[in-house]
């Protein structure tokens, strides 16, 4: 847990410093893990309650470890107009996971997002900070297929 007293050692302990805290934490591990949240309680002002607030409140915190790979699908307007529930669906089925699920092998993360900002580009997809536009359920498949490739070319 020194990772995470030095978190507080440069956030500050104050009830205050809840938010910073929390991203610092989830920028270490991925998600925030129970154990590191006991350390917070138990070496600052911040209560076990007000955690749970803060990261149930922000979409943005997890609390189980994500994929290497963060796939984001766009629900807004433009996309919802344009198929992106198809695109989502063919994320699940070639995924074999759903909305908010991790693969079995760790490679990827499923979420649904309300909007991306790409509105231009719908139906997108975004995996870690690449978008992919004007999708077709073909072509998410092939860009799925190049993730899982270049994986297993590093294993």
């Amino acid at each position: 847990m020194k990772e995470v007293a030095a978190i507080l050692q440069s956030q500050g302990t104050e009830r205050d410093a809840c938010v910073k805290v929390l991203q610092e934490i989830q920028g270490v591990f991925g998600y925030l893990p129970a154990e590191a949240l006991r350390y917070v309680t138990q070496h600052s002002q911040i209560t076990s309650r007000q955690i749970h607030g803060v990261a149930t409140f922000y979409d943005r915190f997890r609390f189980k470890p994500v994929g290497k790979h963060i796939i984001r699908t766009c629900h807004g307007t433009a996309c919802h107009v344009n198929g992106a529930k198809h695109i989502g669906h063919a994320v699940e089925e070639a995924l074999k996971i759903k909305q908010q699920e991790t693969t079995p092998d760790g490679l990827f993360t499923l979420e649904s997002v309300a909007c991306l900002g790409c509105c231009s580009l719908a139906p997108v997809m975004m995996i870690d900070e690449t978008v992919y536009g004007r999708l077709q359920p073909r072509e998410m498949k092939k860009v799925l297929k190049q993730y899982a490739a270049a994986a297993k070319a590093k294993s």
